[in-house]
């Protein structure tokens, strides 16, 4: 199959990539001007890559023409960040994706797997863990993006018989996942730890969180590319909590040192809890998540020691 991964050179995206190589798909990837490949491909590896704007209809329209598929990984925000300016948000998220879904209804382009945010599109917890029937009440432009985003994938495929997957992702974290933009609590608090700096944390450290490592993120995008049955909505989480607390505690356990504790005022739009049921992932994909979190902060401690020689 040929697929076309918008955002295939990032941290998630390159996780993805190399796992669907291993199924023995062809692949091109979109990613921004200036975004070196994240790895030497040999001649075994069918990629092709691409620098392009995703605001751009000429650039996806190159990328997308003559595929089967699109895995949508692209956002310009973080959570943190979407609220500063929500029209760039909705620009650059929503309206791009827009036209990409039209350039795909243009070149019959029958199918597409989205990264939606399990972090953020429900908000607020009514119960726990929180199934894909929950209420969703974002706190942030982010999820409010990734929100419409998906309603708007499920009205193309009503309306043009679009094959649409939706997953529903909780925190993820493992190699490759860059800490010089906040982008994830796991490899800030491990990097400040292994170099000695103090871990900020917003709040008391109470804030629970489900984290999902990037290999098992992976494997749920290749099961959502082979899967054909009726469901387009899946949770991809552990359905474990860990508070930020805890997950220090854990870091100071892989890395074998305490750590400085610095603790800021909360963020008004941190959710206090936020645990993901994915019993529907596992019943219709047939997807089970497999690294734990003490692995996972393992496996990354592994890698940056080997960098940086430690």
């Amino acid at each position: 199959m040929k697929i076309a991964i918008l955002g295939g050179g990032g941290f998630i995206g390159s996780a993805i990539t190399d796992r669907l190589l291993r199924d023995e798909h062809a692949i091109r990837i979109l990613a921004r001007p200036r975004v070196e490949p994240y790895r030497v491909f040999t001649e075994d590896d069918d990629v092709e890559w691409f620098a392009g704007d995703f605001s751009s209809v000429h650039d996806v329209e190159r990328i997308i023409d003559g595929v089967d598929l699109v895995l949508h990984l692209i956002s310009t925000t973080l959570p943190g960040n979407s609220n500063d300016d929500m029209v760039y948000d909705v620009q650059s998220n929503l309206v791009a994706t827009l036209q990409l879904l039209g350039s795909m209804v243009a070149r019959r382009v029958r199918k597409i797997v989205f990264i939606s945010s399990g972090g953020t599109v429900y908000g607020d917890p009514k119960y726990l863990p929180m199934d894909e029937t929950h209420p969703t009440e974002p706190r942030v432009s982010y999820g409010i993006g990734k929100l419409a985003i998906e309603k708007y994938l499920l009205l193309y495929q009503q309306l043009h018989g679009m094959q649409v997957r939706i997953l529903r992702v909780t925190n993820p974290f493992g190699r490759r996942q860059r800490v010089d933009n906040a982008q994830g609590a796991v490899a800030t608090f491990l990097s400040q730890a292994m170099n000695g700096q103090p871990v900020e944390i917003w709040g008391d450290g109470s804030v629970v969180r489900d984290y999902i490592y990037v290999s098992d993120v992976a494997e749920a995008f290749a099961r959502a590319v082979k899967y054909d049955g009726e469901r387009s909505v899946f949770n991809i989480s552990t359905g474990i909590g860990t508070s930020l607390n805890e997950l220090i505690d854990m870091v100071e356990r892989t890395v074998g040192r305490k750590v400085v504790r610095t603790y800021r005022p909360s963020r008004r739009f941190d959710v206090p809890v936020n645990i993901l049921d994915n019993s529907l992932a596992r019943q219709e994909p047939g997807w089970e998540h497999r690294v734990t979190l003490a692995e996972g902060l393992g496996l990354m401690c592994g890698v940056a020691r080997d960098v940086l020689g430690r």
